[in-house]
């Protein structure tokens, strides 16, 4: 297998910067996510990683060996794509088959070896059909097949999962989740659906406007954002932000205040996930709102209201029997609220910061 380090690696065009000295460390073995919009450079940083685009500054390492004049072909690294990649004219055991052909494999090793690939991916009983006789599923399962046959130290996958429908998606991201836990290879894996990164990686690593904003444990980012930007992005529906002032440990907002203990006074944002929100009576709430929307999920009751010209959304129940245009009252939950910068968006160190980096040391 392969570890992978980028040390300060920028890729520009002229004036226009896609990717803005980035260092990231890969460990053996390990799945990290690259996660963004777009737009935000993470798949010129998957092919600069992969040689198909040379840095502008930086090195990017491979267990150790600089391979920023390294060709493609010699990285001993397969890719995944959004297109699938495969050949039309050749069966699905040709196809996967192909890396082995072309590295001059004996014939009878190749066939083990397409053999053993294909039933890793679940299409033993497909090797002799073309790509047209086949599902977007097992389209990209051939493509997955292709990249693991010959055993490669990293595997790089680019959006596999974008053209694949919503049922599709969750089961080729079990099967990319446990092929590589058995084959325990180094897997680099972009992608702009938050879903995918938390489901998947051991790490992510999140992107915007060509930088890293934020790297660490799936559960780690979403819990402790580090800025605005992150605490936005992840999530479905996102974290709600609100504008105020803090002062004397409060957070005022003009309609209603909340504790913010350990936080210094000055213009902020105070953010809370969906889920951390309740609907209550209007009197019980810390403000009273009208219902914007209410959106039956099945397992919950998103609801929506308009605070200012923005909208807040609360995860309720599911039997939440709040209808557009109801009075309702929200209710903040104090040991689950984000502090931001209003200059910076940068995160500010509140009560539970403090405890948490108290623990750590």
């Amino acid at each position: 297998m392969a570890s992978v380090e980028l040390r300060s690696v920028s890729r520009r065009w002229g004036a226009v910067t896609g990717v803005d000295a980035i260092s990231l460390e890969v460990a053996d073995g390990e799945f990290v996510v690259l996660l963004g919009p777009s737009g935000c450079g993470k798949s010129t940083t998957m092919r600069m990683i992969a040689g198909l685009e040379d840095p502008s500054d930086g090195e990017i390492a491979i267990d150790g060996r600089v391979v920023n004049d390294l060709p493609p072909g010699e990285r001993d690294l397969a890719m995944v794509f959004q297109n699938y990649g495969l050949y039309p004219h050749m069966t699905v055991a040709e196809n996967i088959g192909y890396p082995l052909k072309v590295a001059r494999v004996p014939r009878e090793e190749r066939a083990r070896r397409v053999r053993a690939a294909a039933e890793r991916v679940e299409l033993g009983g497909y090797l002799d059909r073309r790509p047209q006789a086949l599902s977007g599923g097992q389209r990209q399962r051939v493509a997955l097949g292709r990249a693991i046959v010959r055993t490669p130290r990293l595997i790089l996958m680019d959006e596999p999962l974008s053209n694949l429908d919503a049922k599709l998606r969750v089961q080729m991201r079990a099967q990319i989740k446990h092929l590589q836990r058995e084959l325990a290879t180094t897997t680099i894996y972009v992608t702009h659906d938050q879903v995918e990164a938390m489901t998947l990686a051991d790490r992510v690593a999140v992107m915007s406007e060509g930088r890293l904003q934020q790297v660490g444990p799936p559960l780690e980012i979403y819990n402790w954002p580090c800025n605005i930007f992150v605490a936005g992005f992840l999530g479905n529906p996102s974290m709600n932000l609100i504008s105020g002032e803090i002062a004397g440990g409060r957070f005022f907002r003009a309609e209603f205040s909340l504790p913010a203990a350990g936080v210094a006074d000055g213009s902020a944002t105070v953010g809370q996930r969906p889920e951390d929100m309740r609907v209550v009576e209007p009197e019980a709430g810390d403000f009273p709102a009208e219902v914007f929307t209410a959106e039956q999920l099945g397992d919950s009751t998103l609801v929506t209201v308009r605070f200012g010209a923005d909208l807040l959304a609360v995860k309720a129940d599911r039997d939440c029997a709040a209808r557009i245009g109801d009075k309702i009252g929200l209710k903040f939950d104090p040991r689950a609220l984000h502090f931001f910068s209003a200059t910076s968006g940068e995160r500010l160190v509140a009560g539970r910061d403090a405890l948490r980096m108290e623990r750590r040391g």
